[in-house]
């Protein structure tokens, strides 16, 4: 579905897998600034919306993903993982339950995915999965003055789910109110804002994108997510194995990092371009956006033996490293080694 909102004046569509919403609205620079220092609004409409109901939906979750998600309280935005049984990530949810109903919203093209593999694990549990991403769309809130702007439009919204998560409030508006929603909040003092705005603050605050940063091999440990996606302290699912051994035993063959890239370049490197170190390559950048504040940024996957000092080139275009995940997270077990007796 193309979004309704690329019609709005000065709306620039964005790049594929991003293609049916906007890039930006004509002030990529002046649109970050609205998300970091007063509200914007951002469509986010292309992402899959999935919905599970029913009496045994947050026991049954609990089960399958990453995430504690037994007996949460209405209201919890959280974030969990969907891996296979050798730990590889294969759905990233963003997800809230709302008292009746868990909503999750993931990457664009696998909400169907998604819900055909929740409805397959269904087996006797009282539980109802809907793939609503033809008649759902995410609208999110950014900035600090985004409660009040929330607050100016509750009449409007009040039928709609609301995920608060710790620096934005997603909206899971209906397709067909898209334009009266965000109308309204544009007159309320939300500023329009494009995919350029949102992604360049989501890399600034060492947030990875399932898919863009990275790849089929892809842990939880190397990405960052263990705690926010990740509960270390919950029952068997899918891909715990890896998890624990990663966190008790080893660390993760790589490891996610912020890249400050040379400023001197035009361009930004391709997604999926090899990171080098002294001409060898050592990983592959990820996201790349330009940031109003911090110029050319990126986030990269690279080898666990990378010094986190060295500096790095990608694409002819040299980069710093910002740690995100340690080279040494997880060996948290302690062994005790004894000696045998003379």
């Amino acid at each position: 579905m193309t979004s309704p909102l690329l019609k709005r004046p000065g709306a620039v569509a964005a790049e594929p897998p991003d293609a049916d919403i906007a890039a930006h609205y004509g002030e990529p620079a002046q649109e970050q600034r609205a998300l970091d220092r007063s509200c914007g609004w951002v469509d986010r409409s292309n992402r899959g919306v999935v919905r599970v109901s029913g009496p045994d939906r947050l026991g049954w979750l609990h089960s399958l993903t990453s995430q504690f998600l037994d007996g949460i309280a209405p209201g919890t935005a959280t974030e969990a993982l969907v891996m296979d049984s050798k730990g590889h990530i294969k759905h990233h949810l963003s997800l809230v339950d709302d008292g009746t109903a868990v909503w999750a919203h993931v990457e664009p093209g696998t909400a169907e995915e998604l819900a055909r593999f929740l409805d397959s694990m269904r087996f006797m549990l009282r539980v109802e999965v809907e793939d609503l991403g033809s008649t759902r769309g995410v609208v999110t809130l950014a900035g600090p003055d985004r409660e009040a702007r929330l607050a100016d439009v509750a009449g409007l919204v009040e039928d709609v789910p609301v995920r608060r998560a710790t620096d934005e409030i997603d909206l899971f508006v209906p397709v067909e109110r898209l334009v009266e929603v965000t109308d309204a909040l544009t007159e309320a003092g939300a500023r329009p804002a494009g995919l350029w705005a949102c992604e360049a603050r989501r890399i600034a605050a060492h947030r990875p994108r399932l898919g863009f940063d990275s790849d089929h091999r892809a842990i939880p440990h190397e990405m960052g997510w263990v705690g926010s996606a990740v509960h270390l302290e919950k029952g068997c699912y899918p891909g715990q194995e890896t998890v624990a051994r990663v966190h008790n035993l080893g660390r993760p063959p790589r490891r996610l990092v912020m890249l400050h890239l040379d400023g001197t370049a035009e361009r930004l490197p391709e997604r999926g371009a090899a990171l080098e170190l002294d001409g060898r390559a050592v990983g592959v950048v990820g996201s790349s956006a330009r940031h109003h504040e911090l110029g050319p940024i990126a986030l990269g996957l690279v080898k666990r033996t990378v010094p986190v000092d060295a500096d790095l080139t990608v694409d002819g275009i040299a980069a710093a490293q910002e740690v995100i995940v340690s080279p040494d997270t997880g060996a948290n077990a302690k062994i005790e080694l004894r000696r045998r007796p003379n």
